[in-house]
């Protein structure tokens, strides 16, 4: 019988773990060190070849860490129930609601019938539009929600497309992808490797408060949209530039966007609901502006520390499954019908991050890691972070973001103890550039949608891709430097 190419990667996963916890010793003191490395690396194989689902390779750690006698069955189980899995099942409700109710469509066709004369300014709309959504909804979500109506613009364009029909195709798909991800880096929850990071730099150093909502906000909307621009840019002249000609009405998009008609009565709750959202994260922490503090609305309770975040996603999604719909009578805006479309495979996922975090932190293989990167030690901090930025950003080219970024903070936790710095210098560039990866079809969800249309050819991913993974280390290098040292 021949082995197929996913049948040799799912035994090469654990064969290759076995054989280096066998025949490798990383710390001749603590072995744990090693076979937390051996059940790492098989993770690796299976995350970068995709010889499994993600969700079967998220269950490794809880299989594996109580085999080799790493940790109890309870205590691995309890990192798969954080409260930020919660702030995720939240923030998809709320976009199953956008969905369901047409918001997206408005959103963007508001936007495009303002901008869309010409094939740049329909670019940079689509672009723009997915941004601004993709700042409070995860990328995968933000594309899927508004790859519809995006494809149907393509579709509805293509007569008044003179030439080069293709290239004004690629560039949108490809702005739609690109900007989900960009848009992601801009705020704590836009993207799954922001709320990972959350979660894990508070549980490693909860006195410090440094970190809330509005400090991430302050660096990560200067550095996505900076990076927005430039990758518009860069579309605009590897796709646009004097290559694609459109004759259109200016008063299109106008008369598509008049077709919806006015808000619905979903739609007004829906916005309303997504309001809440934003300004909940936003305010829910304290705010210190110098000469006067804002008092976050936390302290309204006992306990303000036990106000997580998650807490006002759920209780967005808690009110889509209470408020009645007028149009379907006897239903609220959001059923479990619709909330069946859960991602549970990404939900595993982040367990399984927190899992390997776990397990790289009690068998000491996250100090051994940093131990031996101490030749850095001297070293320029922006060299420091260049070099962190080139290698997460690798790494997430061939593994998902999160998976990235899961296998990136432990060893930023520890680097950071061994060369004194702060631990924000280290942890959140690697958290950015994370979700760098626009070079191969798998390296980020969105990808992989747009590519999934036959109307882009993977060499001119590639080529677009390098350019502006290399542009977005440098931004972000640059920026977090300039910001956090």
């Amino acid at each position: 019988m021949r082995l197929s190419r996913n049948h040799i990667f799912q035994i090469l996963g654990p064969l290759v773990a076995t054989l280096f916890c066998l025949f490798v010793n990383l710390d001749p003191n603590n072995y744990k060190v090693t076979l937390m490395a051996g059940v790492a690396i098989w993770m690796v194989i299976w995350w970068f070849s995709e010889a499994v689902s993600l969700a079967v390779t998220a269950l490794v750690p809880v299989l594996m860490l109580p085999v080799l006698g790493i940790s109890d069955t309870k205590t691995v189980a309890q990192q798969y129930s954080d409260s930020i899995i919660f702030l995720f099942i939240g923030g998809f409700m709320l976009a199953f609601a956008i969905e369901k109710w047409n918001f997206h469509k408005r959103v963007a066709l508001k936007i495009l019938s303002v901008v869309g004369k010409t094939p740049a300014t329909i670019l940079f709309g689509v672009m723009i539009s997915t941004y601004l959504i993709s700042n409070w909804i995860s990328n995968t979500a933000t594309t899927m929600m508004l790859f519809g109506a995006v494809f149907a613009l393509i579709g509805e364009t293509k007569n008044y497309i003179t030439r080069n029909y293709e290239k004004f195709a690629a560039a949108v798909l490809l702005g739609l992808a690109f900007s989900a991800t960009i848009g992601g880096m801009a705020t704590p929850v836009g993207t799954p490797p922001n709320m990972y990071f959350f979660k894990a730099f508070k549980e490693a150093f909860p006195q410090d408060h440094a970190l809330n909502f509005l400090k991430w906000s302050m660096i990560g909307y200067p550095i996505s949209l900076t990076f927005l621009l430039v990758t518009f840019f860069v579309l605009h002249f590897y796709f646009l530039r004097n290559k694609v000609e459109l004759k259109i009405e200016q008063s299109y998009f106008k008369q598509t966007y008049g077709s919806l008609g006015k808000f619905s009565y979903e739609e007004k709750w829906v916005f309303v609901i997504f309001i809440f959202c934003i300004l909940g994260w936003f305010t829910k922490a304290d705010i210190d502006f110098g000469n006067f503090k804002f008092k976050g609305w936390s302290n309204l309770f006992v306990t303000p520390k036990y106000i997580e975040d998650a807490l006002v996603a759920l209780i967005a999604a808690l009110a889509l499954f209470l408020i009645p719909s007028k149009t379907n009578k006897g239903e609220a805006l959001l059923i479990w019908e619709d909330a069946k479309k859960l991602r549970y495979d990404i939900i595993l996922m982040f367990g399984s991050g927190f899992a390997l975090a776990y397990g790289f932190e009690v068998t000491g293989l996250s100090k051994w890691l940093a131990s031996s990167l101490c030749v850095l030690k001297g070293v320029s901090p922006v060299l420091i972070i260049l070099g962190i930025c080139l290698i997460v950003t690798l790494i997430s080219e061939f593994a998902s973001n999160i998976a990235s970024i899961q296998l990136a903070i432990p060893v930023m936790m520890a680097l950071q103890k061994e060369l004194d710095l702060d631990p924000l210098l280290l942890m959140m560039p690697a958290t950015f550039a994370s979700s760098l990866g626009f070079m191969l079809p798998v390296a980020t969800a969105a990808n992989t949608i747009v590519f999934g249309t036959k109307q882009i050819d993977i060499k001119d991913m590639f080529k677009v891709g390098i350019v502006l993974d290399i542009l977005g280390i440098l931004i972000i290098t640059l920026m977090c430097y300039l910001y956090l040292s």
